[in-house]
């Protein structure tokens, strides 16, 4: 890994909503260097606690770093260190591409030079230059999906939280998304994903944390993970011992 220091930071992370507990003394951290994705059944809490380290939801107790800012206490400086793309981005539709970039860099308040620079660079880097002044509206799913992480990267940020990033693209603009994010990684950025692929997963990611019922299960590389597991083969194997689906597909297999 290009670097050691730590990026990302949750300490005993809870969020609760009247007496439900969505996500329930949550630990973790993702250092620089490194591809963490970040898995559970659906419910389990995944969103929400995206939607913490993001700052867009307020812990109920606990703390969230960003780059050594905390969310809550220092939003400015931790947003300011991080990019975002939500499993469905909320894009300006009547805008082009190019314009919502340079919006995005005037938000963060980037040089002119450098917005148009970047603008053109992300443009070319996501195969989207010459529907760069079209509008949103225009584009396909998997158009609007590579704009917003294109307005992610619009400041270079050391931290990158994407929830389902690859969902719905088209095989090479996946491998596209999939070889920028370890690019990224490997320059030193923490890279914080969470996906329902689990091959996605297994293939890219440094280390791995699983969540289930708002707690999380199991935290650490595709080996250690195997090892705690019994020698599970492969990463389906572990996430279903570790949520309770193994049974359920047991179940199935009888019935068929």
């Amino acid at each position: 890994m290009a670097a050691a220091n730590v990026l990302i930071e949750t300490d005993h992370l809870v969020k609760r909503y009247g007496d439900k507990t969505a996500v329930n003394n949550v630990t973790l951290s993702v250092r620089g260097g490194e591809i963490f994705g970040f898995l559970g059944p659906n419910g389990a809490g995944k969103t929400t606690t995206i939607k913490m380290i993001v700052g867009l939801l307020r812990p109920t107790s606990g703390v969230v770093r960003v780059a050594g800012c905390d969310v809550v206490t220092q939003p400015m400086q931790a947003k300011a260190a991080s990019g975002y793309v939500p499993d469905e981005p909320n894009l300006y539709p009547k805008l082009s591409a190019r314009e919502l970039l340079r919006f995005v860099g005037d938000l963060y308040d980037m040089e002119h030079g450098q917005v148009e620079r970047r603008i053109d660079e992300l443009l070319r880097l996501f195969d989207l230059g010459e529907a760069g002044d079209d509008l949103i509206d225009s584009y396909s799913h998997g158009m609007r999906q590579k704009t917003a992480l294109a307005a992610a990267l619009m400041h270079d940020p050391h931290v990158l939280v994407l929830d389902e990033p690859t969902v719905g693209l088209d095989p090479k603009s996946a491998r596209l998304i999939k070889d920028m994010l370890r690019q990224m990684a490997d320059r030193g950025a923490a890279v914080f994903l969470s996906t329902h692929i689990l091959e996605i997963a297994e293939r890219m990611c440094d280390r791995i944390g699983i969540i289930d019922k708002g707690e999380l299960v199991a935290v650490g590389t595709m080996s250690e993970l195997r090892a705690s597991s019994g020698g599970a083969t492969n990463l389906e194997d572990v996430f279903l011992g570790l949520t309770g689906g193994a049974e359920d597909a047991a179940i199935a297999e009888v019935l068929r």
